[in-house]
């Protein structure tokens, strides 16, 4: 299955569709009420009270968060982990977490340390999935590393997160491929090619 959601596909989606997918078996879901969000538990007690302006869901353990006009990200009791700064983040996949300094893209780490410092893309996926994150330069998607190092040059039309070892891209002439860590091809299949195959009609 391919996902991949964007900065600009989460402004057309709005917060709220974020917030379903983000929500994974943290044991914690939100609420709104009067305008505010907070959190429920299993039972349905609720454990964070409603005081946030908006959240997009618990992921490995923290909640990107907004509070005053900002950013940042509470831990499952409600406590600020990192302080609201920012005006954009999204929510922590592998261990970091994109963050908006002004108009650029920054990455930091559980405890708020920037791991990436910040830099121009005009768009990227919503988080790292086995040390790589597809970023769009130029028109055309790539990846990065931890360390914020281009290791697949943008060149792709669409690009899919790593599952496995690999992950599937598109190239302009709608060619799909399977490449590795390091951008080498493994597989290339003609567009027409990519839809599963249908069962045999035995009538």
């Amino acid at each position: 299955m391919k996902m991949k959601i964007t900065i600009a596909a989460i402004l057309v989606l709005g917060f709220t569709a974020l917030t379903a997918f983000a929500q994974k078996n943290e044991g914690l879901f939100w609420i709104r009420e009067n305008g505010k969000y907070g959190y429920i538990d299993r039972t349905g007690k609720v454990v964070i009270a409603p005081q946030y302006e908006n959240t997009m869901g618990f992921n490995e353990g923290l909640a990107a968060t907004k509070s005053g006009g900002k950013y940042g990200f509470i831990d499952t009791k409600g406590v600020w982990v990192i302080k609201p700064q920012y005006d954009f983040t999204y929510i922590f996949m592998d261990g970091a977490a994109m963050v908006k300094v002004g108009k650029q893209s920054a990455w930091i780490d559980k405890s708020g340390k920037q791991i990436i410092a910040p830099q121009d893309f005009e768009d990227v996926a919503l988080g790292f999935s086995e040390g790589r994150l597809a970023v769009k330069k130029g028109g055309k998607w790539g990846y990065i590393d931890k360390t914020g190092k281009l290791i697949v040059e943008p060149k792709f039309k669409k690009a899919t997160k790593f599952e496995g070892g690999a992950a599937q891209v598109e190239t302009e002439d709608g060619m799909h491929h399977w490449i590795d860590g390091g951008g080498k091809i493994l597989w290339s299949q003609k567009k027409d090619d990519k839809k599963p195959a249908e069962k045999e009609s035995h009538e």
